[in-house]
């Protein structure tokens, strides 16, 4: 059975930090590539960040450069991988649900291909981030 769950959200003040947590098991998730997202109300979904494989190659959403730092661990036997994202210097504006994603197409990692939500196959429950100012 294929799950990614996410958690760490909470509620934190403006300058604060929270870390953020997916645990991905069901596939071997240690080939796929992995993002997060995020949605606030009334809003698409919006791209945060993701890393490669490997986590040799990451890309990050202009809104969150040099605040937000994404991280990966391939448990051994890959029976499981998680995805982290530290969140540092929250605002306001960061407030959204986080979603884990994971992308099975080996060949891809154009930026904006991965940016992209239709390029993921499996999503999380997602996690709620407030953010108060």
């Amino acid at each position: 059975q294929v799950q990614l769950v996410e958690s760490g959200g909470g509620l934190v003040q403006a300058g604060g930090s929270l870390r953020l947590s997916c645990a991905a098991s069901g596939r071997t998730f240690s080939n796929y590539a992995m993002g997060w997202f995020r949605q606030a109300p009334g809003q698409e979904r919006e791209f945060v960040s993701a890393i490669s494989r490997g986590g040799t190659s990451i890309y990050y959403g202009d809104s969150v450069k040099g605040r937000f730092t994404i991280s990966r661990d391939n448990a051994r036997d890959n029976a499981r991988t998680t995805v982290y994202l530290q969140m540092n210097s929250l605002k306001p504006e960061d407030t959204a649900v986080y979603y884990c994603a994971a992308d099975s197409d080996i060949s891809r990692w154009r930026y904006r291909e991965i940016v992209s939500t239709t390029s993921y196959d499996y999503w999380g429950q997602g996690t709620q981030v407030t953010v108060s100012s």
